[in-house]
């Protein structure tokens, strides 16, 4: 069964045009983030998560040729790479080794990673706005994750995932008004949006 942030980034994808000029998701209303049933499952998602980020950032640079995809797939391997070491810490089975590019243990996440690729691939600012929906997701999935925990190595790695994807962010976002376009954001509010755009 999808979990409502898997639904919630699915019907997105079903209101985005297939021009140059992107469709705001204004009718689009943030939802809750994955629900964990263990402090574990924060960790093992966010993995996967990351490791989405990943992928689809290299699927479309191989599409676009655009330095922002690449450059950020490098830190996105790095976030995987921290979580993977606090899994490894933990004795935790990791569900992104040895797995390929753009296969994934969660098939809600497998399946995403096709849409959001093939939605990527229309045009590039198209891409841009898939890279900001999936670090919108991030930064909504990360806050959850750290009101749900105290553990002191968690949240250092969700906060420094947090910073990363606010970066992010405000790199995609940097790219879209390079052709006059914005994001509307889906998950965070637009309060949210607009205060992290204004700091570094």
């Amino acid at each position: 069964m999808y979990t409502k942030s898997i639904i919630l980034v699915l019907l997105v994808l079903s209101v985005f045009t297939f021009t140059v000029t992107a469709q705001p998701l204004e009718e689009v209303q943030p939802a809750a983030v994955v629900e964990t049933a263990s402090p574990d499952n924060g960790l093992l998602y966010m993995r996967e998560e990351e490791k989405l980020a990943r992928d689809v950032y290299l699927a479309l640079y191989e599409i676009w040729g655009a330095r922002t995809f690449l450059n950020i797939a490098q830190a996105e391997q790095q976030h995987m790479d921290t979580v993977g070491a606090l899994l490894a810490s933990r004795n935790l089975e990791d569900p992104a080794a040895q797995t390929t590019f753009g296969e994934f243990k969660n098939p809600d996440l497998a399946d995403l990673y096709t849409q959001l690729v093939e939605k990527g691939s229309v045009s590039l600012v198209q891409a841009y706005q898939v890279g900001a929906l999936i670090e919108d997701l991030d930064i909504a999935d990360l806050q959850s994750y750290l009101a749900q925990t105290e553990d002191e190595a968690e949240i250092w790695v969700y906060t420094a995932l947090l910073r990363g994807s606010q970066n992010h962010m405000r790199s995609f976002v940097k790219q879209l008004s390079r052709y006059n376009e914005s994001y509307q954001p889906v998950y965070i509010t637009e309060a949210e949006l607009a205060a992290l755009l204004s700091t570094r």
